[in-house]
């Protein structure tokens, strides 16, 4: 991260070198690229299905007739239980608007998220409430961020939060501006925290809703490990980021000098920025409990921001006109954001389409048998990590590898606890660097920060959360977890 403290801190995005980075749309192309030419070259297979979920042992080769011409084929590839075909450019292409017409209700969330944050930015009171906290603070970042960090990693390890956290991607990077910090340092801090408590899902009912009653483990069980894992691993993400912040030349007293030179720029907090800030607040409870208690999905979450901004424009009296701007505005920000959830599932659909994917799945549960139960633990736990490149929703993935894995697992001697973890934690290291992810992908549009730029900026502390997976996964075999 670049950072200059000597000069006072800018709401004006820090200067990337636009060479260096690469699209988040054109690296999705280069994966789609990828997932066609595999279904080119790996066999053809399908396992039945029962109510969505896999049926364990039913895996059988289809026969598949793989030629250049079936590349440009006129039509969008069909394949049945008994014959296969290759994808073709046209189920390619069609994948893409499929993907977001499949995760419209999604899609529709997101924009709205944009369009709430918009109305709120307009009125003044998100700018005013930074320039608060950073002067409660003292513009102490190394007590804003771990504070942050904590409090997002809540939400997502307790109730899975993840896409809700796009709204706070723009306001962190307001903050990390004043404070003279860069965008990614503000992404960092949104996406770290957000993905390690998704990691460790410690009652995350996403994930476990499902992956734990498929293994035989009552739900929300085997609690005090995952608490473990959330507490060390955040502890780390908290530490990297901030490591990262003094490699690079931050200095606290020099924010503090330059925040006091441009302190008559600050916006003033007025009593219906407060008011507005109270109704952020209160919507925020209102999320948790929409989400926990009345099981909203990402349609009801959309009318509800909706009815925050239009609460939000008439408190904060903007008129008709300035409001619809800005909430249009603000949606105009999400878009790219939104198609990228959109292309991202078309990966899984090429692959699908293409019956490819139950034999990749089937390839690697393979991989278990006849191996010590380290082994397969750690075995599982690299799976996970390869099936979230294809299937990058914890609870899709749920659904298809748990049916097959948990039993493999069991007769090597790991329990069925153990394989839940090692679902979640692989998926949780996956969805931080990979480009099939639509919601990473999502942030990183929203922040504007180039996906090679992340890759460079988050791999060590990949790297260093992997390993301690892996000890984590031996730690579960070892004490019968």
């Amino acid at each position: 991260m670049n950072l200059d403290t000597t000069a006072a801190p800018s709401e004006e995005p820090v200067a990337h070198p636009r060479g260096r980075l690469l699209h988040p749309v054109v690296v999705m192309l280069w994966v789609l690229a990828v997932a066609l030419t595999m279904t080119y070259f790996i066999d053809a297979g399908h396992f039945d299905r029962q109510n969505k979920l896999v049926v364990p042992g039913t895996y059988h080769v289809v026969p598949k007739t793989a030629t250049l011409s079936a590349l440009v084929a006129p039509s969008v590839t069909q394949s049945t239980g008994e014959h296969a075909a290759p994808a073709s450019l046209v189920s390619v292409f069609y994948a893409m608007p499929s993907g977001l017409v499949k995760h419209a209700p999604l899609i529709v969330m997101v924009m709205f998220v944009g369009g709430m944050f918009g109305v709120m930015r307009k009125t003044g009171a998100i700018d005013a409430g930074i320039d608060r906290l950073i002067e409660v603070t003292g513009g102490n970042v190394y007590l804003l961020a771990p504070l942050l960090m904590v409090l997002l990693g809540l939400g997502s390890t307790l109730l899975g939060f993840i896409s809700e956290y796009l709204v706070l991607i723009p306001i962190v990077i307001v903050l990390a501006r004043r404070l003279g910090l860069s965008d990614l340092f503000a992404l960092g801090l949104v996406a770290i925290s957000a993905k390690i408590g998704y990691l460790a899902s410690v009652t995350n009912p996403l994930s476990l809703a499902i992956a734990q009653p498929i293994a035989g483990v009552p739900l929300f069980s085997g609690i005090g490990l995952r608490v473990a894992v959330f507490v060390v691993f955040l502890g780390l993400g908290i530490a990297y980021l901030l490591y990262d912040v003094k490699r690079s030349g931050y200095r606290v007293a020099a924010a503090r000098a330059a925040l006091a030179d441009a302190t008559h720029t600050h916006a003033r907090l007025t009593r219906r920025h407060q008011a507005t800030l109270v109704v952020l607040a209160l919507a925020a409870a209102m999320l948790v409990i929409g989400t926990r208690q009345w099981k909203w999905g990402n349609v009801e979450l959309a009318a509800f921001y909706a009815f925050v901004s239009m609460v939000t424009a008439v408190i904060g009296r903007l008129d008709t006109q300035s409001a619809a701007d800005a909430f249009v505005d603000g949606m105009k920000g999400m878009v790219l954001a939104s198609l990228l959830i959109g292309l991202a599932s078309s990966v899984e659909a090429v692959l699908q389409g293409s019956l490819v994917l139950d034999t990749l799945i089937n390839y690697f549960t393979k991989l278990a048998n006849g191996q010590s139960p380290v082994w397969v633990a750690n075995g599982l736990l690299f799976v996970q990590m390869l099936l979230d490149v294809f299937i990058p929703s914890v609870s899709g993935k749920a659904a298809v590898s748990m049916p097959i894995i948990s039993p493999i697992a069991q007769l090597t001697g790991v329990s069925g606890q153990t394989s839940v973890l090692a679902l979640i934690l692989g998926g949780g290291l996956t969805n931080l660097v990979t480009p099939t992810s639509g919601l990473l992908l999502a942030y990183l549009a929203t922040a504007r920060v180039g996906y090679g730029e992340w890759l460079r900026f988050v791999l060590p502390l990949f790297l260093v959360l992997l390993v301690l997976s892996m000890l984590t996964m031996t730690l579960a075999v070892t004490i019968g977890y």
